[in-house]
């Protein structure tokens, strides 16, 4: 007979999975914090925790969950009776939802935390997974990303892991049961349910860890990656439009006056906000020797990134890499110029709300005068709230592909009614 489905999640903790939020990132109404494949991952722990090794599994430290978005596997979780979980989040923005989701549900403080490891290490820990019996993890789309998360557990976590890795069916593909095939001698999937399903691996192979890679995608330009990063070590197309309208390509004649001076004053201060792999900002720091250039990422991977791109150019005394939830740490007009690459969705959904954020925090950072150089996806049409929110935009380049923008910051901006306040007053 096929294995029969686990029973339903009890009501309370479907109650709980009900109330939570995804603040502080983009919220919507078809923007879940909760879904299928976090209830279909917790049906399967309910069973684990039900059956005769059950009562180690919930020790504390026995379960690591990783990636958790927004706090839907952990705080499940702890409401089925796992007791001190250890938890690695890439994203500040989990960390900032999953600690708000908490304290909402009256459980703050009832998980282990592990910041990211440094650059060039893995990003997740030793300290996270040693000895873990059971690893929970929200499938990410990238395979490079899988794949520094499944060799971080085959290297560290207990002999007889482990791993369930919930995503929903839409988003998976074959070549995920590849990846943990590689780290893991037993892979199989879960029936499918709540349009979801799991891939649950076991028996960690001995293998080397694969993390970072580089390439050079442009002379003079060595690019180190992390899975998690965008783009990887290669190029995008839209930061080589932004690049070109720069003047930081290589084989143009360099950087030079935009609109009657330099693009970056004499000792003046950039930030790449969004850095991922740092590409914007080295390039910066490379063609303004007296530039002081800030770069800031929601994802620890990027910032890793940036930190080791940065140090092969020879400018990582120049370039500052931090994590960030979209400039909140960053002062009030603090930069003279701004330059980013935004992303044009949310997860895995299309959506500007994150880029909406970011106009708003360059209005914010910029100095009166300052300039954001953006480039996105010219079938956005982003010109018009640029002005609204920045200040006077006009447009540099545009393609069937990529346009890019140079917005000038109002003397008001960082007060204006588009500009943007501390996330943490959003919160209600």
């Amino acid at each position: 007979m096929p294995p029969s489905d686990p029973p339903p999640l009890p009501d309370t903790l479907t109650d709980a999975l009900a109330r939570l939020r995804r603040w502080p990132d983009v919220e919507g109404p078809d923007l879940l914090a909760a879904d299928g494949a976090d209830r279909l991952v917790l049906e399967e722990l309910a069973a684990l925790l039900s059956g005769p090794d059950g009562a180690a599994l919930a020790a504390p430290g026995a379960v690591t969950v990783l990636d958790d978005p927004y706090g839907a596997l952990t705080l499940g979780a702890l409401s089925l009776g796992v007791r001190a979980p250890r938890v690695w989040q890439d994203s500040v923005v989990a960390e900032r939802a999953l600690d708000a989701n908490a304290e909402r549900l009256g459980v703050a403080g009832a998980y282990d935390r592990h910041a990211a490891g440094p650059p060039g290490e893995s990003l997740v820990p030793g300290t996270a997974l040693d000895g873990a019996r059971l690893v929970l993890v929200r499938l990410p789309r990238s395979l490079a990303a899988l794949t520094d998360l499944a060799e971080a557990v085959a290297r560290h976590a207990a002999r007889d892991v482990v791993v369930l890795a919930g995503g929903m069916v839409k988003h998976m593909t074959p070549t995920m049961n590849e990846v943990l095939g590689r780290c893991f001698t037993d892979v199989r999937a879960t029936r499918g349910r709540h349009k979801a399903r799991a891939l649950v691996a076991s028996g960690p192979r001995d293998i080397e860890r694969t993390s970072p890679v580089s390439e050079q995608p442009l002379d003079g330009l060595v690019v180190w990656a992390y899975g998690a990063a965008f783009a990887g070590p290669r190029l995008d197309r839209g930061t080589r439009a932004l690049l070109e309208a720069l003047g930081l390509l290589p084989g143009l004649p360099g950087p030079g006056p935009a609109h009657g001076s330099p693009v970056v004053p004499e000792g003046g201060s950039v930030l790449d906000l969004g850095c991922g792999t740092g590409v914007l900002a080295v390039r910066v720091a490379q063609a303004y020797p007296t530039a002081r250039v800030v770069a800031t990422d929601v994802s620890a991977a990027a910032v890793a990134s940036t930190t080791l791109t940065a140090a092969a150019a020879g400018v990582g005394d120049r370039v500052e890499a931090l994590r960030d939830d979209t400039g909140r740490a960053l002062p009030d007009a603090a930069f003279d110029v701004v330059v980013c690459n935004p992303p044009f969705h949310v997860g895995a959904a299309l959506h500007t709300g994150t880029a909406s954020r970011m106009f708003r925090t360059a209005a914010r950072v910029l100095r009166p005068g300052g300039a954001l150089w953006t480039v996105y996806n010219s079938h956005l049409q982003h010109r018009a709230e640029l002005a609204r929110v920045v200040g006077a935009t006009t447009q540099v380049t545009r393609d069937r592909t990529f346009t890019v923008t140079r917005s000038v910051a109002r003397p008001d901006a960082t007060h204006g009614p588009g500009a943007a306040r501390p996330r943490d007053e959003e919160q209600s």
